[in-house]
């Protein structure tokens, strides 16, 4: 069974795409518009392995 979700969000504000594969291989496209916040993200998404 896939551990998979995806979830898609638009307000007047902000658009939001999230897809999230709990056993996926690490790899990320981060862009959040906030430098530290895409590093700090991308870190993340490296050592939850």
């Amino acid at each position: 069974m896939a551990r998979t979700a995806h979830i898609h969000r638009e307000t007047g504000e902000t658009q939001i795409d999230l897809g999230l594969d709990l056993d996926g291989s690490g790899q990320a496209n981060i862009r959040t518009g906030i430098g530290f916040f895409d590093h700090m993200l991308m870190l993340l998404t490296r050592h939850s392995l």
